[in-house]
């Protein structure tokens, strides 16, 4: 096992006119299960790929421990990779599937069937092994695909939306069953994902990109409530945060009839800008009545999911938040208000995301 380093890693595709990932900084530790996540483009497979030897490193460096792999060849760079689609051979047996890489080594017959059965007691595997890939599931392929990678204990595993062709229940047990597994191996782990909800609920960290660019990496916890810019906090979140534009007054920020204070450090981030982005999130809304600030909307669509409830409403004329599309908010169940009834929504100070409206950077408070 090692830790990774991207060392202003960049990768420039023939013919682009901007790289596919841009000087790419990252460090991971030895043991630690890293998520990439980002929108589609945003250079999150590349670095994977780049990572893996399958992309070449145009600028910068990778480091697997303390070796620079950027010019070494993928097969002698001792890692693994889970893919999107598998890539099991079809005329082969699940314990063939996960020995051949052994087998390719040089591994003796005996060790090979000693490692492939230690493997898939650890994966529920056991009764498939003289099965072939056509006569299992989805989400049993998908564990060969993981005893593939383990059977080889390399220092790293690389994994490519190896969630992506299961149904969303399946999906559900089996990113827990990865998370858990992979703190049992202690294997440092690199897997990439556009689902930001896999990579909230899997990564011990989250590397958020767009467009090639790095934005932030942080626990999932801080990557929610301490979003460093507006793309993040847009993005991480399900429903994601609500993003409206505010105007600053006085001594705070205003939108609808809600004011948010600001303190003299926002005021000087401001550096005289009249408007600022303003971010809230769908349960820090709350439906006040008529005499208290607010949001006026009209209810377009209730979300029912029993426990909870999320009402999806569109303002109403005469609110000057540059806000697009439904604002969404957090409802108890029991209550939901009918659709084309009209609501009030309050939001605490507090709970307020202030960023640049210039830069998209979060404001101090």
């Amino acid at each position: 096992m090692a830790s990774v380093t991207y060392d202003k890693a960049s990768c420039v595709y023939p013919g682009a006119e901007k790289p596919a990932v841009d000087e790419l900084e990252l460090s991971i530790e030895d043991g630690e299960f890293m998520v990439l996540v980002g929108p589609s483009g945003c250079g999150k497979s590349t670095s994977l790929r780049m990572l893996a030897g399958l992309e070449e490193v145009t600028e910068g460096g990778v480091l697997i421990g303390d070796v620079d792999v950027s010019r070494t060849p993928p097969k002698d760079r001792d890692i693994a990779m889970v893919f999107q689609n598998y890539a099991l051979y079809p005329h082969m047996t699940v314990a063939e599937n996960m020995g051949f890489a052994l087998k390719m080594a040089g591994k003796s017959k005996a060790e090979r069937a000693e490692k492939v059965q230690e493997a898939a007691k650890l994966l529920g595997l056991e009764e498939f092994l003289d099965r072939k890939p056509k006569a299992l599931s989805g989400g049993q392929r998908q564990r060969v695909a993981m005893g593939r990678a383990i059977v080889r204990e390399p220092q790293v595993f690389l994994m490519d939306e190896p969630l992506s062709n299961l149904d969303a229940k399946l999906r559900v047990s089996t990113r827990a069953q990865i998370a858990s597994l992979q703190r049992r191996l202690g294997v440092t782990t690199v897997y990439v994902t556009h689902d930001q909800v896999e990579a909230m609920t899997m990564g011990d960290r989250v590397a958020v990109l767009s467009d090639g660019l790095l934005q932030q990496v942080d626990t999932p916890l801080n990557l929610y409530d301490k979003p460093v810019n507006s793309f993040v906090a847009g993005f991480i979140g399900s429903p994601a945060m609500n993003l409206f534009s505010g105007s600053v007054n006085g001594d705070g920020v205003t939108v609808g009839s809600l004011v948010v204070p600001i303190s003299h450090a926002t005021r000087s981030a401001l550096d005289g800008d009249k408007e600022v982005t303003i971010g809230i999130r769908p349960e820090n809304f709350t439906a006040v009545g008529s005499d208290a600030p607010g949001l006026d909307a009209t209810v377009d669509v209730v979300e029912e999911l029993g426990a909870d409830a999320y009402v999806y409403a569109s303002l109403k004329a005469g609110v000057d938040s540059g806000h697009e599309g439904a604002v969404v908010a957090r409802h108890e169940a029991r209550t939901v208000p009918q659709r084309g009834a009209s609501i009030r929504l309050g939001a605490q100070p507090d709970k307020v995301h202030l960023f640049s409206k210039t830069t998209g950077d979060r404001l101090p408070v």
